[in-house]
């Protein structure tokens, strides 16, 4: 029974707009089919593809009526809703690193930048409004 490949992760937050603007916005994702749960949500996407059900699924938190998230996915307090907890990180491949940068620079996000050069890559940190490191990784000759 092997694993194929990752599917989507989730992320819960209280802020589902903050969210939407950072995938959307930031990152270049898109909004695409969600089903009719009885919780707010967005699903992301990469592409016009939606047969493989979104890459980042974002779960909103009704505080006035938060049953239907509960009775599917269960309860977590709120404190446990900030940043990555024992995942580090979630990484993605990019390219156009510039256009990124100055992305990045108008909406005044702090990043982190490495290059790892055994591996050809440039790697550019950042936060979401969940506190979420994401990692996008460039071509290393994009940085030079």
């Amino acid at each position: 029974m092997p694993i194929d490949k990752l599917a989507h992760y989730s992320i819960r937050t209280t802020n589902l707009e903050a969210s939407r603007v950072f995938y959307t916005e930031v990152l270049g994702f898109r909004v695409g089919y969600r089903p009719p749960f009885d919780f707010p949500g967005i699903w992301l996407y990469m592409s016009d593809d939606e047969a493989e059900y979104g890459t980042v699924h974002i779960i909103g938190i009704d505080p006035n009526d938060p049953q239907g998230l509960i009775d599917y996915l269960g309860d977590k307090s709120l404190d446990s809703l900030v940043g990555t907890g024992t995942v580090d990180h979630i990484a993605f491949t990019a390219t156009g690193l510039a256009e990124m940068r100055r992305n990045l620079a108008q909406r005044k996000l702090e990043v982190r930048e490495r290059t790892v050069p055994s591996l050809g890559l440039h790697q550019v940190f950042l936060t979401d409004p969940s506190g979420v490191t994401i990692e996008l990784n460039y071509p290393a000759a994009e940085a030079a």
